[in-house]
């Protein structure tokens, strides 16, 4: 898969995908840790990349925009807060979100569970 990790979430989390054979980039690699949400989702769609942030920002934009895309990964409220832990928890439960990702979805974890919102919010 593809991923776009947002500032708010740890370079080591594009590392760590990175090793486990995505297509994973951290903002500031391209220059675009000063960018407004609109422009980082804009690049998201345009490369079909998934985004990766903690700042529920995006989860409201999403609704706003009642779009399909892109996908967003959310860390919540109890998520670990190492890096390791998170890309760790990602990729463990890719298997289970990945086709979720895929046709559009919010995918929100929290401490011990999952929530996926297909996108565009409302429409289901």
């Amino acid at each position: 898969m593809k991923f776009l990790i947002d500032n708010a979430v740890s370079p080591v989390v594009a590392a760590s995908l990175q090793a486990a054979g995505h297509d994973a980039v951290h903002v500031p690699d391209r220059d675009l840790q000063g960018a407004d949400d609109e422009t980082l989702f804009a690049l998201a769609a345009v490369e079909a990349r998934t985004v990766v942030s903690a700042d529920t920002d995006f989860g409201a934009l999403l609704a706003l925009r009642k779009e399909s895309g892109p996908s967003v990964v959310l860390f919540r409220r109890g998520t670990p807060r190492r890096p390791e832990a998170q890309a760790g928890l990602l990729i463990e439960n890719l298997p289970a979100i990945e086709s979720e990702l895929q046709r559009g979805a919010i995918v929100a974890f929290y401490e011990g569970r999952i929530r996926i919102r297909r996108l565009p919010i409302g429409s289901d």
